[in-house]
């Protein structure tokens, strides 16, 4: 019996279902990074992967449904690499300032998260942003308080740090100051993590 050849079409058709939730998550991520949430359309990610939109609705049933995966995999990915990646520093201050370190030195997670603070009006993206910012508020605290503050300075201090962080964000990415020279950065890094970690 003589098998129909396979036409072009069908044969892209195969290669692109080839492409996981998780690549057009990503995809959608890396889009929201350059031009913000406003950008997440399905055609403009599927001319970046290389593929139609058919490999898409493979996968999702709209844009929103994408919008969503991809801010479960930032939130999941942020939660595995910054907190996961500390769980083993039995020290509080040393957990602290490796905190402190590791989310100095990020680049594309806090583009994300500022593109992501100008779009709160979006309903998918507020209650990410609720939860994130509760989780990370709750480890400050926890972690303070472990440090041998109190639990209402513990409090202060954690609603301090992260008001600093998001601060410094506006700074930089909203408002465009002048980015600073490497040296200057790392001495305000540790400026903030000696103002900020209690001394043992």
């Amino acid at each position: 019996m003589n098998e129909s050849p396979v036409s072009p079409a069908e044969s892209r058709g195969t290669r692109n279902s080839r492409l996981s939730a998780d690549d057009w998550a990503q995809a959608a991520l890396d889009l929201i990074a350059e031009q913000g949430v406003g950008a997440v359309a399905v055609e403009p990610l599927a001319r970046r992967l290389g593929v139609t939109k058919g490999s898409f609705y493979w996968h999702f049933p709209s844009r929103d449904a994408l919008l969503q995966a991809a801010l479960e995999r930032w939130e999941l990915v942020e939660q595995q690499q910054v907190f996961g990646s500390l769980e083993e520093v039995p020290d509080p201050r040393t957990r602290l300032r490796a905190l402190f370190q590791l989310v100095a030195h990020e680049v594309t997670p806090h583009i994300i998260y500022s593109e992501l603070l100008k779009a709160l009006d979006n309903p998918l993206v507020r209650p990410v942003i609720d939860r994130v910012s509760q989780r990370r508020l709750e480890y400050l605290m926890a972690s303070f308080r472990q440090a041998g503050l109190s639990s209402t300075d513990a409090r202060h201090r954690a609603r301090l740090a992260y008001a600093a962080y998001v601060g410094f964000l506006q700074l930089s990415l909203q408002l465009q100051q002048p980015k600073q020279a490497r040296e200057e950065f790392e001495a305000y890094v540790e400026h903030v993590i000696e103002t900020l970690i209690p001394v043992g």
